[in-house]
């Protein structure tokens, strides 16, 4: 499937350039310009931006689609910068980047909305803490925010019980697959190849440059044994993005050459979300608690047909198996 991929995508710096040597003599080799690993909305929207600034992209994705991961299991939540540290890369980030995704979803017609979204406290000990977000939000740059009084949030959501509340108008959400699906759209416009069921299961420095091990999808998903993984081929890129969400760290430490040290450490935790079926929508903006440890706790979220969903909850996860977190079993 790659080496399919690799000649359509037959960018000037993309060649055939015979067997990989040493411990993978045999084993056929290409090189390209960029490789980016992941086919989530980061990685989409990072070989997008690449390819219309001149780069020749190759993405390669174990699954068979774009954005079967965590791209498609999330709240699909546009966040307004709150939460992150002050003067923090995230902070900075998600503030540019809220006004960004909401310019580009107007611009292409992008189905999203500004719905808002209410912080509350339920009791008078968690006040400080929503007064601490409050301040947080302003210096991360959010102008809108507002401390409300709790009869004035449930003025607003007649359904809430509080004591006090943090109003975020900035708040919204974005159907995650229209966006991906555009993202999409214009990498390929812009010569972007995309390789799905393609697998990177690791990789190793040589002459300056990391060699990506590559390996057909359907033949992981039929149990080989990672004691057999030989690659069945080798990619040679000028630029590596290692986009692989979840697999981003296992993936990495599985790169022979690179400096253990640098990569963080990865947690992982499991949330599930719970849907209200059966009744008339009772809220209209979304609905969150104050943030706790693994995450932002269970909060109320809406889609764009109106759908009320619960959750995620979080149960933490000792380990994840190389092979598994690859093929995202």
């Amino acid at each position: 499937m790659l080496r399919r991929a690799i000649r359509s995508y037959g960018g000037t710096f993309a060649r055939a350039i015979g067997s990989a040597g040493g411990a993978y003599g045999g084993i056929p080799k290409e090189t390209a310009d960029v490789v980016v690993i992941g086919a989530g909305v980061v990685g989409i929207a990072v070989a997008r931006e690449l390819a219309l600034r001149g780069r020749e992209v190759l993405v390669v994705e174990a699954a068979s689609t774009f954005g079967t991961g965590t791209s498609s299991r999330n709240s699909e939540v546009i966040h307004a910068g709150i939460y992150y540290p002050p003067k923090s890369l995230k902070a900075s980030l998600c503030v540019k980047g809220r006004k960004l995704l909401y310019k580009y979803c107007c611009e292409r017609g992008i189905p999203h909305r500004q719905t808002g979204k209410i912080i509350v406290a339920t009791s008078f000990a968690e006040i400080p803490k929503l007064e601490h977000l409050l301040r947080s939000g302003k210096e991360n740059g959010i102008e809108d925010l507002r401390l409300m009084e709790g009869f004035q949030a449930m003025q607003m959501e007649p359904e809430l019980q509080c004591v006090k509340a943090l109003l975020s108008p900035s708040s919204g959400i974005v159907d995650s697959h229209s966006f991906m699906l555009s993202l999409v759209g214009e990498a390929e416009n812009s010569r972007t190849t995309f390789s799905y069921n393609t697998t990177v299961i690791g990789g190793h420095i040589e002459d300056s440059f990391l060699h990506l091990h590559i390996y057909e999808s359907k033949g992981l998903q039929n149990g080989t044994n990672d004691a057999q993984l030989l690659p069945q081929f080798v990619l040679i890129p000028r630029l590596v993005i290692n986009a692989a969400g979840l697999c981003a760290v296992p993936l990495a430490k599985r790169f022979h050459g690179i400096n253990q040290g640098i990569l963080p450490i990865a947690y992982y935790a499991r949330g599930c979300y719970f849907t209200l079926s059966k009744t008339k929508t009772p809220f209209s903006h979304l609905i969150y608690p104050l943030p706790e440890d693994g995450g932002l706790g269970v909060h109320v979220t809406l889609d764009l047909i109106g759908i009320v969903k619960f959750g995620p909850d979080v149960e933490w996860i000792d380990g994840v198996d190389d092979i598994s977190c690859f093929t995202n079993r």
